[in-house]
């Protein structure tokens, strides 16, 4: 690092994080950045653009000591926690201070955190708009960066509006780091609003996936999914997995069928409250469960560093969504699978997809007899799982005054590893 111009005690940081070299997207971003340049970067997922912004930003930070420094604006809480958590690990030595601003978490404690004058705000539009026009004595009028990151994604979301708000009540004179996985007609649009005579740093202008990454597609019967994800969590035993499903709904009845089965598997969705999301993918992160089950909002941004496989259960309605997904795994330079299920209702959402990689996916091999030897325990789990989210929502129905304490899949009720058979999982290879 020391080569791009970051100073010592940075690059102390990035070696005890176990950063030994740049990344592309640092080697081309992080010099202009110093220079003072406004920055477009566009940069697959998980290909350390964090580190690309953050490290520019402290070592301006070290030469001119201010509170309300830098502020970086992210579509999702997951998000914002991990960046916060990387600014945190790279300042450690000179006491950098963040606060992170983003909804379902007490508006109170976040005006405390504000009325403390952080160095970093890392935040939602939306929650820091609250706080902009209702927290007393905060503004960011000595604001001298700005960084917007998964920018095609906070567009997506429908910010526009707030993102259009926040510019008008910050400095003109800053700089201006804009990252996307993607140029949208509305990232360009934010660009020219944005930022002052730009560079642009692409490290990679189309759509592909990881040359280290093995991806496969399996053919099946809508009404065998379930079947058929058991026998492929069997057949990969001892790898980690994240399965994506298309709603909070299937995410949480997956969980709990696997967990009947004996599976350690875990979910993470919109409808769990932030401290239960944040609880599920520390619990992952740290290996103690090795199945996590998400819902797009986690497809993401999110640095969970040892996925092995991933399995798209349902297949994502935008081809664009595949290449986030499948980012989670094969990560800084490692191998990694991805299963995608392809049902008889999804033919022409995974010809786009093959469409948009530019190849045409192999199928992952199976044995049917095998798979089909599984039905009855897999029926007799859905039977379990549908009865706990039937009195999970009768439970909920009656607690609707505890509304913020929901989805504890955790602490589900006493149904749990009663299907016939007892564990499902053959110890494969452990």
């Amino acid at each position: 690092m020391t080569s791009s111009g970051v100073t010592d005690v940075l690059c102390e940081a990035c070696d005890q994080l176990g950063w030994a070299k740049p990344t592309k997207i640092q080697i081309e971003a992080i010099p202009l950045a110093l220079q003072g340049r406004d920055i477009i970067g566009l940069a697959e997922t998980g290909s350390g653009k964090t580190g690309a912004f953050a490290l520019p930003i402290l070592n301006a930070l070290l030469e001119t000591p201010q509170r309300l420094f830098a502020l970086v604006l992210t579509p999702t809480r997951e998000l914002a926690f991990q960046i916060s958590e990387q600014f945190e690990a790279l300042g450690s030595s000179i006491g950098v201070q963040c606060a992170v601003i983003v909804g379902g978490i007490d508006s109170m404690s976040q005006s405390l955190a504000l009325a403390k004058k952080p160095h970093i705000v890392i935040a939602t539009p939306g929650r820091l708009i609250d706080h902009l026009e209702n927290t007393k004595g905060f503004n960011l009028r000595a604001l001298k960066y700005l960084v917007m990151d998964e920018a095609d994604r906070i567009l997506n979301m429908d910010f526009e509006t707030e993102v259009d708000k926040i510019l008008k009540v910050i400095p003109r004179d800053r700089k201006t780091f804009l990252f996307s996985a993607t140029m949208t007609k509305k990232v360009q649009k934010l660009q020219r609003a944005a930022l002052k005579n730009p560079v642009k740093c692409a490290v990679s202008s189309k759509y592909q996936t990881v040359e280290k990454l093995q991806q496969y597609y399996l053919f099946i019967p809508s009404k065998f999914k379930d079947t058929y994800l058991v026998y492929i969590l069997n057949e990969l035993a001892g790898n980690s997995f994240m399965i994506f499903c298309s709603t909070c709904n299937n995410t949480q009845r997956t969980a709990l069928l696997l967990r009947n089965l004996g599976f350690t598997a875990i979910p993470l969705h919109g409808q769990m409250s932030q401290s239960k999301r944040l609880g599920s993918l520390n619990k992952f992160k740290a290996k103690a469960r090795s199945i996590l089950l998400a819902t797009d909002v986690a497809s993401r941004g999110l640095d969970i560093p040892h996925v092995d496989v991933v399995i798209n259960f349902d297949i994502p309605t935008h081809s664009k969504d595949y290449i986030h997904r499948v980012g989670r795994t094969a990560r800084a330079g490692r191998s990694g699978k991805a299963i995608t299920f392809v049902t008889q209702y999804d033919v022409e959402l995974f010809q786009r997809i093959e469409h948009l990689i530019g190849k045409k996916l192999p199928v992952f091999p199976t044995q049917d007899e095998e798979v089909m030897m599984l039905t009855e325990r897999v029926s007799e789990a859905q039977r379990f799982a549908r009865m706990e989210l039937r009195e999970h929502g009768e439970k909920k129905k009656r607690k609707r005054e505890d509304a913020g304490d929901d989805d504890d899949t955790e602490g589900a009720i006493g149904v749990r590893n009663k299907v016939a058979g007892g564990k499902m999982k053959k110890r494969k290879g452990r």
